[in-house]
């Protein structure tokens, strides 16, 4: 709560010493992009040509935010359901206020500051809002967005990490390879395996993703979450007949055909492995892979069906209508 506020409190004052440079009007910031970059700069689709594209990374940013796992922890840190939707509120609420502020720090940098200043720096353009800060308020500013920015960033790593190791040791490890019969010793040691293991590939993957936009990777990100989580958590709200084998089978699907489909994109098999011509056109694959997931769902749920699951869900569906245990 402490670094969430931190760093709205920071973006929030770059925003306005930002406009303080333009009368405090968005009007003239908007205006001055359009003279100096034209009204292109303006139009969506700046960081996609393709409107297929667009479209597809559109998609992802918006259901894929359902489906990351560090959010989705979130539910599991909280003592009750009331806490839980406060929970989603808060979040929810800070996400869209950062969604907003974040368009006038990104044309600030780029009249203020300039493209030519900020590619010098950092290729991928993502030492935007730093070097806005070291313009707008010297070092002392660009120290305290660092610095939150860094926390921020290790914050999410380490959920990230934490949701991963998690699922190795106790979905994968205790409940499907020991079947429940596993000491928490074992499980501890799995964990601490599994954490060493994707802090290595992280690692690696940032060093060989070094030169592209951040905010493009966090969009290929959502298109995972996007495919392999969101359609199963969405089924399992709306639709009764949603079997537990279809729902594992979409989440490794839609996984498995998001990332397959990323390294075969002009983004990783181009730009990275350096090749000539991508084999998979777009640049996001959400459009694809998110509908293949839902298919998978509905198909092998017809195939297999689950008495359990539709008991189960219509139980959830009385308790989710009259609010009983759900205060």
């Amino acid at each position: 709560m402490v670094k969430a506020c931190l760093l709205l409190f920071g973006v929030t004052l770059l925003a306005l010493l930002a406009l303080s440079r333009f009368g405090f009007n968005p009007e003239n910031l908007y205006g001055a992009v359009e003279m100096e970059f034209g009204a292109t700069a303006l139009e969506p689709g700046g960081l996609t040509a393709n409107p297929v594209d667009s479209v597809s990374l559109g998609l992802a940013l918006m259901l894929g935010l359902l489906g990351l796992p560090h959010i989705l922890m979130r539910f599991y840190t909280v003592p009750d359901a009331k806490e839980a939707r406060k929970s989603v509120a808060y979040a929810t609420t800070f996400i869209g206020y950062f969604y907003l502020v974040i368009p006038i720090v990104g044309f600030a940098a780029a009249v203020l500051v300039g493209r030519s200043s900020i590619a010098a720096v950092d290729k991928g353009g993502n030492m935007a809002a730093t070097l806005l800060a070291e313009l707008l308020g010297g070092n002392i500013l660009m120290g305290f967005v660092a610095a939150v920015a860094f926390a921020t960033i290790l914050a999410v790593v380490a959920g990230l990490t934490l949701a991963a190791a998690s699922t190795i040791s106790h979905d994968l490890y205790v409940n499907v390879f020991k079947e429940g019969d596993a000491s928490e010793g074992e499980q501890v040691r799995i964990a601490r395996k599994a954490t060493i293991v994707f802090g290595v590939l992280s690692i690696l993957l940032g060093i060989l993703f070094k030169h592209q936009n951040v905010a493009f990777l966090v969009g290929l990100a959502f298109a995972v979450a996007a495919s392999g989580n969101f359609p199963s958590l969405f089924l399992s709200i709306l639709w009764r007949n949603l079997s537990t084998t279809g729902a594992v089978i979409s989440i490794l699907i839609g996984s498995v055909s998001a990332i397959v489909l990323i390294i075969l994109s002009p983004t990783v098999w181009e730009e990275v492995f350096g090749f000539k011509e991508a084999l998979f056109p777009l640049k996001n694959p959400a459009i694809v892979s998110m509908p293949l997931s839902f298919l998978t769902a509905f198909i092998f749920s017809k195939m297999i069906p689950e008495k359990a699951a539709r008991e189960k869900y219509d139980s959830e569906k009385i308790r989710t209508y009259l609010g009983i245990g759900a205060e």
